[in-house]
């Protein structure tokens, strides 16, 4: 494994992601992990519920990082594919 010189450093919202995840829509469930920002490859809607609990959809374009705090992405209302979770 490679030196990681910045381990001992605490991981905040500005530092860089640390992990990426695929994530399932999934309209009984939340996320193991709240995300940081989304990603899609391919662009479509997205039914979300954020960490506050707000429920929206959005539109996500393919290709970019979306900064968005999930806790659930919804079957219901989303088209987009290949969602990934930062964090």
């Amino acid at each position: 494994m490679p030196e990681d010189k910045f381990s001992d450093l605490t991981v905040g919202l500005e530092s860089p992601l640390t992990a990426i995840e695929e994530i399932t829509p999934d309209d009984a469930g939340d996320l193991a992990y709240v995300t940081r920002a989304v990603n899609v490859a391919t662009s479509g809607t997205l039914h979300v519920t954020t960490v506050d609990g707000s429920t929206a959809t959005l539109f996500l374009a393919a290709g970019g990082a979306f900064p968005i705090r999930v806790r659930r992405v919804w079957a219901s209302g989303t088209s987009a594919t290949g969602i990934r979770g930062l964090r």
